[in-house]
C-alpha cells in the first residue's frame, strides 16, 4: 500500500511541475497577451527569425524598433507568404493586435502586406 501511495505522489508531483514550466510559455501564445483593437505599423525588416513555434520579424519604424509576430511556418505558407518576402530591406505593413503593454513595440500579425499584396495569416479572423 505505502509503495503504491509513493508512485502515486511521485506522478502527481510530476503532473504538478510540468504544468507549472509550460503554464508561462503558453502564456504568450494565443491572443490574450494583446489589445482588442486593430493596428497597424509600417516598416523597413531589419531581421527575420521565422520557425517554430511563430517567427519574428524585426522593423524599423522611422527610428523605432518594432517587432511582428507572424503565424507558424504552416500558416505564413498557407497564406503564401515566403521566408524571402520578409528578408532585410523589404518594406512591409503589419496589420493585427498590439501588445497591450503600451511601452512594448510587439504586434501580432493577422495580416501582412508587401507591394500591396495582403498575405491573410488569420482568415478567420477579423
Amino acid at each position: 500500500m505505502r509503495q503504491r501511495f509513493g508512485k502515486f505522489f511521485a506522478v502527481i508531483i510530476m503532473a504538478l511541475a510540468t504544468a507549472a514550466m509550460t503554464t508561462p510559455l503558453l502564456a504568450h501564445h494565443g491572443w490574450s497577451w494583446a489589445e482588442h483593437g486593430n493596428s497597424e505599423v509600417t516598416g523597413v525588416v531589419t531581421k527575420a527569425e521565422l520557425g517554430n513555434p511563430h517567427g519574428i520579424v524585426t522593423l524599423d519604424v522611422k527610428g523605432d524598433v518594432w517587432q511582428v509576430e507572424v503565424g507558424q511556418p504552416w500558416r505564413n505558407e498557407r497564406a503564401g507568404l515566403t521566408d524571402a518576402m520578409m528578408s532585410p530591406g523589404v518594406t512591409l505593413t503589419a496589420k493585427g493586435h498590439r501588445s497591450a503593454k503600451p511601452d512594448q513595440k510587439l504586434l501580432k500579425a493577422e495580416r501582412i502586406v508587401i507591394d500591396g499584396k495582403t498575405f491573410d495569416l488569420y482568415p478567420d479572423r477579423d
